[in-house]
């Protein structure tokens, strides 16, 4: 790993001369200082973690679960966008529908989603540590409805139209709830059990997402309560289909922490390096009730 001193820090020079000795360079900067630095060193290759190049042709998107030829396009990338971490549970969810048929592109979608304060950064993580406020304990935020991830999720769930998304952060420090609702009517007439049969057929043997049995057992729920911090730690996604034959709800859990951010940029690190895809990631103890 190349180290920088800290007196050439912002000297553009020594950072370029860098740059260029790395096999990879990873990007954990705002949007604005990605640009310049891949602009410093356009020969190098990079996986960049921010918002600046996660829609931009030139790049290409790090979620080897996207389709099937995306691990093999990652291994070959100079430049890769790694997700953000509530795109990376609705695309995930619902490009298979889209896929297959059962859900049309064109199908307004909502999303309703929770994460832990973990990330918001510094400023968010400080206002909540030691802070038992009641007001604090759930807050939607990005009411706009113009959230800097919407056009990620577009893109790259094949959806026709802006989703309407409402975030939403938690008093927890990290763990994440991505869910999607859907009726019947807006399947084709299909229910839980056909949106489970393609999710299940999709991502069987794909080590880091895991589709639960439909319907969902009582056991892997708390008293009838899906926790949001059940994956932390581990870059493990799971993917729930609760409902009946006239609604769906998808919902996906992981680590905002690991599979929606630092776990999948190693995920992608190592496809770009020609290492196990697996190196260095944690991978949690599977749950007794999943199907895949």
């Amino acid at each position: 790993m190349l180290a920088i001193e800290d007196e050439w820090r912002k000297d553009d020079s020594r950072r370029r001369e860098l740059m260029r000795q790395a096999d990879v360079v990873v990007l954990c900067l705002p949007d604005d200082a990605a640009r310049q630095a891949v602009e410093l060193a356009p020969e190098t290759r990079f996986l960049d973690a921010s918002t600046a190049h996660r829609v931009a042709g030139d790049w290409v998107y790090g979620l080897p679960e996207l389709a099937a030829e995306q691990r093999e396009r990652i291994c070959n990338a100079r430049r890769v966008s790694n997700p953000g971490c509530y795109p990376t549970g609705f695309i995930l969810a619902v490009r298979p529908l889209i896929e297959s048929g059962l859900l049309a592109a064109t199908t307004p979608l909502k999303v309703n989603a929770i994460s832990g304060y973990s990330g918001g950064g510094k400023s968010l993580i400080a206002s909540y540590r030691g802070c038992d406020s009641e007001a604090m304990r759930v807050r939607p935020y990005g009411l706009a409805l113009r959230h800097k991830h919407v056009p990620e999720m577009r893109r790259h769930s094949l959806t026709d139209s802006a989703p309407v998304f409402v975030p939403t952060v938690g008093h927890f420090h990290q763990g994440m709830l991505v869910q999607v609702p859907l009726c019947a009517r807006e399947l084709g007439g299909a229910g839980a059990a056909e949106v489970h049969e393609v999710l299940r057929a999709r991502y069987a043997g794909e080590p880091f997402i895991h589709v639960h049995d439909c319907p969902v057992p009582d056991a892997a729920l708390d008293a009838g309560f899906l926790s949001a911090t059940d994956r932390n730690g581990s870059n493990d996604l799971d993917l729930f289909v609760f409902g009946h034959d006239d609604q769906v709800l998808l919902v996906a859990r992981y680590d905002n922490l690991g599979k929606g951010a630092s776990g999948a940029a190693v995920q992608n690190l190592n496809l770009m390096l020609g290492l196990p895809e697996a190196t260095g990631v944690h991978l949690s103890r599977e749950p007794a009730l999943e199907a895949s």
